[in-house]
């Protein structure tokens, strides 16, 4: 048996790693795909992702179109470069910040905070996970920070997308309302109230009663952070679904199962397996807890051992 090839990378992903090759001639003066990507993102950061082509980054350097082609093939592989760029990667802070809870949620204020430094972002379109060394720093940080849980690697990765979602969606209304706030020149109450009075002539009680109960109870005019409430809710059944699994209160789907037909539930070697099936599963729970147990004890010794060193 020999391994699989090696998948050709992408020029974008090859550049985001480091591992493209160089251009053979260049122009005289300094320029570098460094250089390219942070005057890209000073165009987008001033005038919005629509501003950026390979002609105003080149008018900006003051090189010709063509020179910077021998550095980033397309617009494309310069739109994810700047992403990367951008979004950064997660603070040391951030991944301590505590529990597995804290640092999702330090994780969610952190992307939220990259957003709002630079809307273009969120107007990116979405094509899959980006494989970028930044974007491959936030998932892990997630998973680390859900490491010592039950969860499998599946549902550690759904609750990062929790999470990750609800920044971005944070992010695409708290910049368009920074948007507008600033086209318009007034401030977010102002707004607030504006919208309010819209909804207010607009929403009747007998087309819309539970919407116009909400309007009358000032649910427009409220002031709280409805992300941060529903990331906070998100992550309170997060914190129950662990619990119930690492005590055994839940059982995972489990597809491989037959299901109970009715032809086939009374049929003894069926009852047998199923049994089985539980026994084995309960088990594995079992030996899960007892790892984390050891591997807590493993940590609570070397940290008693390295004041003593």
């Amino acid at each position: 048996m020999t391994d699989a090839a090696e998948p050709e990378l992408p020029r974008g992903i090859a550049l985001a790693w480091g591992v493209a090759a160089n251009p053979q001639r260049g122009p005289k003066r300094e320029m570098s795909v460094e250089r390219i990507v942070e005057a890209a993102v000073e165009i987008a950061d001033a005038e919005g992702l629509g501003a950026v082509s390979m002609a105003a980054v080149a008018a900006r350097l003051g090189f010709t179109p063509m020179s910077l082609y021998r550095y980033v093939n397309a617009k494309e592989d310069l739109i994810l470069l700047m992403q990367e760029e951008a979004t950064g990667t997660p603070s040391e802070a951030t991944r301590t910040a505590g529990g597995w809870r804290e640092r999702l949620e330090a994780l969610y204020r952190e992307q939220l905070q990259h957003y709002l430094r630079h809307p273009w972002v969120l107007d990116i379109p979405i094509s899959g996970v980006p494989a970028t060394p930044n974007s491959a720093a936030w998932m892990d940080a997630g998973l680390s920070a859900l490491a010592d849980t039950p969860l499998t690697y599946s549902e550690r990765l759904a609750v990062m997308l929790l999470v990750t979602g609800t920044a971005h969606w944070a992010g695409t209304v708290l910049a368009g309302y920074a948007r507008v706030e600033r086209e318009r020149g007034v401030d977010g109450e102002a707004i607030s109230r504006s919208e309010d009075a819209m909804f207010r002539t607009l929403i009747t009680a007998d087309a819309y009663p539970q919407l116009r109960a909400a309007i009358e109870a000032g649910a427009f005019l409220d002031d709280s952070d409805p992300f941060s409430f529903a990331l906070a809710r998100g992550l309170e059944g997060v914190s129950d679904y662990i619990a119930a699994t690492a005590d055994g209160r839940r059982e995972r789907p489990r597809p491989w199962v037959v299901p109970d037909d009715a032809d086939i539930a009374d049929d003894k070697r069926f009852r047998e397996a199923r049994k089985a099936v539980r026994e084995a599963e309960k088990a594995l729970r079992d030996a899960h807890r007892l790892q984390r147990q050891a591997a807590r004890e493993a940590r609570d010794r070397r940290a008693r051992q390295r004041p003593e060193a």
